[in-house]
């Protein structure tokens, strides 16, 4: 059973666009909460994937991260090239231009 957390973390997820990334840290702020890794635990249990995009957050730094979904980061990479997201390695191109900070 999902907490009321991870549910506020799913809809937080939910309200970041297509062709953009947000980060874990971001999500904890806007939840006025340091749970970074709370965070991280809730988007990696999120069971309505992908439509709540839990592919659209990734690290502080523009990494990747994890991607707890079926194809593991490959699939995420996919998903997010497929919605136009540049991934150049392991990071996100433009990571500032397109990260959505609500």
């Amino acid at each position: 059973m999902a907490t009321d957390f991870q549910k506020r973390v799913w809809d937080a997820i939910s309200q970041i666009p297509k062709g953009r990334v947000t980060t874990y840290k971001a999500i904890a702020k806007h939840l006025d909460s340091n749970a970074v890794r709370a965070v991280g635990t809730a988007v990696g249990k999120n069971p309505y994937a992908p439509d709540v995009p839990c592919h659209r957050v990734v690290r502080s730094d523009g990494t990747i991260g994890n991607y707890s979904g079926e194809g593991g980061v490959s699939a995420k990479i996919k998903l997010l090239s497929d919605e136009g997201v540049v991934v150049e390695g392991a990071k996100i191109a433009d990571f500032e231009d397109i990260c959505y900070c609500y």
